[in-house]
């Protein structure tokens, strides 16, 4: 925190504001400073805290927000609540789906979270299969054709198929929420892959890691030519 803190601030010469986002289950585990001291001279920097797991006393907050990433927060608290619950991460995951419809997006911002919301909660084929059979009642329904047969096959196999930028799109949406404000160069780095695969893990990443600096050495570890080698390794 103390490092991305003091190198925005020599970068930008500006003011910069640390915003710690704990996603993690340890009710009592709340860091909100970081200081040492050596020599006479003392360094100290003081952030404010977002604990996700507070949220679980807000629930109807975050049902009534219109901010998108409440979506996210309710996505993150009930993958953690059903864990080995199959059919209770069903019965959330259709809520907070359903959910999307009834907020107010667009299309485009449906896909984007349904996308995020489909990596988190993963379920079995058979929930997985009865959880899209639900979806395309509601839109018959409901007459809000809002997701194509290929959308609705990207949620079976866990990828919104569609272009390399909102698979980009999906990797910075999850760590600027989880971490806050992305640093230019990870950023970049991220956009520059084509490979889907790669996202793909990427995705996965962004969702569980502490930090910016995990994320970025893994991202350093994720390279094209390791994917092809193995493709290469199958055939």
């Amino acid at each position: 925190m103390y490092i991305y803190n003091y190198r925005a601030f020599d970068l930008y010469q500006k003011p910069v504001i640390s915003l710690a986002i704990l996603g993690d289950e340890k009710a009592d585990w709340k860091p909100e400073s970081y200081n040492y001291s050596l020599g006479g001279c003392e360094v100290s920097l003081k952030f404010p805290v977002v604990k996700l797991l507070s949220y679980e006393e807000k629930w109807s907050e975050l049902e009534e927000s219109n901010n998108p990433f409440a979506i996210v927060i309710m996505a993150h608290l009930k993958t953690k609540a059903t864990r080995g619950k199959p059919g209770e991460r069903e019965k959330w995951k259709w809520i907070l789906i359903r959910g999307l419809y009834n907020g107010g997006l667009d299309k485009n911002q449906i896909v984007r979270l349904l996308g995020i919301i489909d990596t988190m909660m993963k379920l079995p084929k058979k929930s997985q299969e009865s959880l899209e059979n639900k979806i395309k009642s509601f839109e018959e329904e409901t007459k809000m054709p809002l997701l194509t047969s290929i959308e609705l096959k990207g949620i079976e196999t866990g990828k919104e198929i569609g272009t390399l930028e909102k698979a980009h799109d999906y990797v910075k949406l999850v760590l600027k929420t989880r971490l806050g404000d992305i640093p230019e160069t990870i950023a970049k780095e991220v956009d520059t892959i084509s490979v889907l695969p790669i996202l793909d893990e990427l995705l996965k990443l962004a969702i569980k890691v502490d930090c910016f600096e995990d994320f970025h050495q893994s991202l350093l570890k994720l390279s094209p030519k390791k994917f092809e080698s193995n493709k290469s390794d199958k055939s």
